[in-house]
This record gives structure tokens, C-alpha cells and sequence, in this order.
């Protein structure tokens, strides 16, 4: 059966809607988060292991939702993470509200959220792969990298939507009960409820597609644009299997995983970096958070779709300027002491970083032949979201112990990198590379 034409039809608006809705919903309370950890008297640690689990979960459930969806179908995965996505929203919104009007401790709010966000980890990342293979299925063979990327790229409208809209999600008082912070989460789930039923509703339970099969993506976090590796990993050819160490990928993989957790521990830190370096009450802190996050996530996005495609580099090359960049970007992070130079610093340190993640996705992916594409898209799949279940921890705790201290880590971590990168990274000419995304 032929495959329609790739157009914007009420389909692909949908499973759209469903990815801008899971990211939105994520990085709208990972900004809001530092501000309402200080307010509740909760150290920051515990703050980040809010992060760090919910991470954790989204990598370990993703691929066997990814498997799931290939035979119990792609509505019925879609449906069910996003009521898990509402579920774990609700929770978090009682648990924040419980916390805020003083009804249980800071602790216990935060050891409840912890539970609420295992919720979304193991649910909401069930839709994402039944929604690629949903779009993967509709378009031909020559059209579906071009869809499925468009697609992805609800994920890296998240990341600058969420931090966008949360300062203006705080809501005031609802009679003698203050909203407060939990407006995020309760806005997340009037939206998640919203999107749900509008594809129980609108998607047919079956729309004749070709075969195609699911693939894990990548946890939606402050920080983690989309490189590209679900895109190959939903439309590669299942073949051969790569390990993570397989000696043709290794180079990528620990270029990868180092600078993933650069990225995750600098990005999750910032929220703090703005309260203590500005001075702000953590309230007041919430606007200015915000703005340094959108001035990161849209400085990657500019390099991913604007200045990549533009300068046609090789992975290697990719990688190298990338790392130097943002080596620069993380030892200005230590040192700024105004919102300018922060918002400077860390739209300098996300722009290298959005140099170096589609470079070494790229590179991994023509390290290897056809047959395994699929194989090592998942494996740099999972490296970018294992960055995110320790870094945030790891930056949060040294910057308990010297505000500066993460990003001179970080700054000094990509500067050993970009000397390993520079003795070991070599173009290679298997496969096709795995494209912006």
C-alpha cells in the first residue's frame, strides 16, 4: 500500500501535539524546581534526585515500551502514556500543593515527588516510540527521516517552551489553599488531558501504515536536544547488534557519555546558580531562571538546525569545535556574577554542546555498516539519557560544596575530552550519518 504524501494532516498534528506535551510538561517543573526546593528548606541533593530518577526510569522503561508497542499497537501505547504522563502530573501537583500550604514537610514533599516523578519515567515514556512508528508507518521510505525529524523537534520546542511559560504558571490563591508552585504540574496535566482525548477521540485505530517499528527516545530534560539517534533507530533495517563497547562505536559512546554528564551537570544546577549569584529570593528567581534556559536550549537549537546544516563539518570536526566551545562556555558559568554573563555563559556552554551531540550521534552511526544502524542508534540513545540519571546529582552535590565547582569540573572534564577526541576520532565512511534532528 502506498504511503501517503508527507504533509501537516490532523495525524501528524496530533503525535506532534503528543511530544511538545511530554516535553513541555517535563522541563516546565525541572525550571521551577531549584526555586521551590529552596522555599520548602530542602537541600538542593535532594532537589536533583528528583531529577536524576525519573531519568533513570524513562531509560530503563522507554525501550521495552519501544518493543511493546511493535505488538500490542501504537494507539493503545500513546493512549497509555499519556495517562501516566496525567497520573504522575496529578500526584506531583497534590504532593507540591500538600507541601506549599504547610500540610507535610519539605522532605515529605520531595520524598513524595520522588515517586510521582518514577510515574512519569515509566509511563510517559511510552508514548514517544508508538508515535514515531505511528508517523514512521504513514510516510515512504524517502520521506520518513525528513517527517520523523520534524516530529523529534517537539522535543527541542519543550525545552524552550517549558522554561518560557512556567513563571507565568504560579499561581496565586484558590480561597484559603495557595497553588503557587504547583501551578506547573497542574497546568501539565489540563494539557496532557487536553492531547488525550484528542487522540482517543481522533486517531484511528488503524490508518492502513507500512511497517515500521518503535524506537526509545531520549528523556526530554533541560539540556538534552534531540541528536538525531531515535530517528535512524525508527527507521533502520533491524540487523546486526552492537554492543556499547564494540571497538568500531567506542570512541562515540565515552565522547557521548562525558559530555552528557557535562551537560546534565551544569544545565541542572543553573536554577540555583541563579538564586545565589543574583541574590534573589528563590520567588523572584523564577523569571530570570527561565530566561537563562531559553537563551541555552534556543542557542542549541540554532546550531542544530541553522548553523550545522550551513557549515557541513565532519563529526570529528564537529565534535573538537564543539567541546572547545563549551569548555569556554562551562569556565565562564564559574566566574559570572550577573544575569547577563550567566545567560551569556550558558548559551555559549549549550551551543558547544549542540555542536558535539549530533557529532558524535553522526559519527557512531557511520563507524558501522547498514545492517547495524538501528543497533547503534538505540545504544546512543541510551548513553544520552544515562547522562541525565547521575549528572544532575554529581553537579547539585559539588555545587554544595563550592558554587563554582561543577562547571570548573565540567570545564575541565571537556578539555581532557577534546585532547582524546583530537588523538582518536577519525571520519569514517560506513552508513549514512545520522542527520539533524
Amino acid at each position: 500500500m502506498a504511503a501517503p504524501k508527507l504533509r501537516p494532516d490532523r495525524t501528524f498534528t496530533l503525535m506532534f501535539a503528543v511530544m511538545l506535551t511530554v516535553a513541555v510538561g517535563n522541563t516546565a517543573l525541572q525550571s521551577v524546581l531549584p526555586a521551590l526546593g529552596r522555599t520548602l528548606g530542602v537541600t538542593d541533593s535532594v532537589v536533583a534526585a528528583v531529577f536524576s530518577v525519573s531519568a533513570l526510569m524513562w531509560v530503563v522503561a522507554a525501550p521495552f515500551w519501544a518493543n511493546r508497542s511493535d505488538r500490542h499497537g501504537r494507539r493503545a501505547m500513546i493512549l497509555l502514556g499519556m495517562a501516566g504522563f496525567c497520573a504522575a502530573q496529578l500526584l506531583v501537583g497534590m504532593f507540591l500543593l500538600a507541601g506549599i500550604n504547610g500540610w507535610i514537610s519539605g522532605t515529605a514533599t520531595f520524598v513524595l515527588l520522588v515517586g510521582g516523578r518514577m510515574l512519569y519515567g515509566m509511563f510517559g515514556s511510552a508514548a514517544p516510540p508508538a508515535v514515531q512508528a505511528i508517523v514512521a508507518g504513514r510516510t515512504t521510505r524517502a520521506q520518513r527521516t525528513r517527517a520523523l525529524a520534524l516530529l523529534a523537534s517537539a522535543f527541542g520546542l519543550g525545552t524552550i517552551l517549558g522554561p518560557a511559560i512556567a513563571p507565568y504558571l504560579v499561581l496565586g490563591h484558590v480561597g484559603a489553599i495557595e497553588i503557587g508552585l504547583a501551578g506547573p504540574a497542574f497546568f501539565a496535566l489540563v494539557l496532557g488531558g487536553v492531547v488525550g482525548i484528542a487522540v482517543a477521540r481522533m486517531l484511528p485505530h488503524s490508518a492502513g501504515e507500512l511497517p515500521a517499528h518503535g524506537a526509545a527516545s531520549a528523556y526530554p530534560s533541560i539540556g538534552g536536544q534531540p541528536t538525531g539517534a531515535s530517528v535512524t533507530a525508527a527507521t533502520g533495517e533491524r540487523g546486526e547488534r552492537v554492543g556499547f563497547f564494540d571497538h568500531r562505536i567506542r570512541v562515540w559512546v565515552i565522547v557521548g557519555l562525558v559530555m552528557g554528564h557535562a551537560q546534565a551537570m551544569t544545565g541542572q544546577a543553573i536554577g540555583f546558580l541563579v538564586i545565589d549569584r543574583l541574590g534573589l529570593p528563590p520567588m523572584e528567581a523564577l523569571a530570570p531562571t527561565g530566561l537563562v534556559l531559553m537563551m541555552g536550549a534556543g542557542a542549541a537549537l540554532l546550531v542544530q538546525w541553522g548553523l550545522i546544516p550551513l557549515l557541513d563539518l565532519t563529526p570529528p570536526t564537529l565534535v573538537r569545535v564543539g567541546l572547545v566551545i563549551a569548555a569556554i562556555g562551562c569556565a565562564a558559568l564559574a566566574l559570572a556574577t550577573s544575569l547577563y554573563g550567566i545567560a551569556t555563559a550558558y548559551a555559549l556552554s549549550a551551543m558547544g554542546f549542540g555542536f558535539v551531540r549530533p557529532g558524535y550521534t553522526a559519527g557512531a552511526s557511520l563507524a558501522v555498516g547498514a545492517a547495524a544502524q538501528s543497533s547503534v542508534a538505540g545504544k546512543i540513545t541510551s548513553v544520552n539519557g544515562a547522562s541525565f540519571v547521575l549528572g544532575p546529582s554529581i553537579g547539585v552535590g559539588l555545587y554544595e560544596l563550592s558554587r563554582p565547582l561543577p562547571y570548573l569540573t565540567a570545564a575541565a572534564a571537556l578539555v581532557v575530552l577534546i585532547g582524546y577526541a583530537v588523538l582518536t576520532l577519525r571520519p569514517s565512511a560506513h552508513g549514512p550519518s545520522a542527520g539533524p534532528e
